[in-house]
């Protein structure tokens, strides 16, 4: 079954290209694209799809405010991807505070875009590569969250620990079996374990993790 999508972008030409590069995908089916934040509120209740690309900046109601309302809504809701030009660390914290499962910038590759809905739909977060290893280093040497001193309840694995550290430097799955020279379904198998091991929602906490155990800089 395609992964249903609407996207809200107060700019024509974001939209045409991020229906295109999603409409590519046979697993993805765009089902509006919308100008506004109420519109996107529409749009949800109206489709109610699985995924929904909303830009920061909008008219009438922001994304910001779109995602936190959809986070109070009972029920089912879409999985929220901010997309935006934005790069402000307030702007992250307060997406992914407010219930966002990803945060791209509008510059980011099409593999990475596709990538960050599939990942949405299944429950998972996703964040530009840049913007995650800048926010976990700064997790990593400011006040402990706890989530360091977790530990898994099994060892990792020498292949599980290349594969987060190649997660926490900010690598996709793709960039991940390409580096290790391994296939796509192993690296989703080593990070579903890791998951597991670590109860992390995410791969964002996985990042963390490593960040704050200092498996992201240890050497192998």
């Amino acid at each position: 079954m395609a992964i249903t999508v609407v996207i809200a972008d107060d700019q024509d030409m974001v939209r045409t290209g991020f229906r295109m590069i999603l409409e590519s995908q046979p697993d993805i089916e765009v089902l509006a694209d919308v100008t506004d934040g109420e519109a996107a509120l529409a749009a949800v209740a109206r489709h109610d799809p699985d995924v929904l690309l909303l830009d920061i900046r909008m008219p009438r109601l922001d994304g910001l405010e779109v995602t936190r309302r959809l986070a109070a809504r009972a029920g089912v809701r879409p999985r929220v991807v901010i997309v935006t030009t934005f790069d402000l660390d307030e702007y992250v914290h307060a997406a992914l505070g407010a219930g966002a499962s990803g945060f791209l910038l509008k510059n980011a590759s099409p593999a990475m875009l596709v990538e960050a809905v599939r990942a949405a739909a299944v429950g998972d977060a996703l964040v530009s590569p840049a913007i995650t290893v800048r926010l976990l280093r700064e997790l990593a040497s400011g006040p402990a969250s706890g989530r360091g001193d977790r530990a898994p309840s099994e060892p990792l694995t020498h292949r599980e620990q290349d594969v987060v550290r190649a997660l926490a430097r900010g690598r996709t799955n793709n960039e991940i079996a390409a580096e290790l020279f391994v296939s796509l379904s192993t690296v989703k198998s080593h990070l579903a374990n890791v998951q597991a091991k670590l109860d992390a929602r995410n791969r964002v906490e996985i990042a963390a993790w490593a960040w704050e155990t200092g498996l992201a800089t240890r050497t192998p």
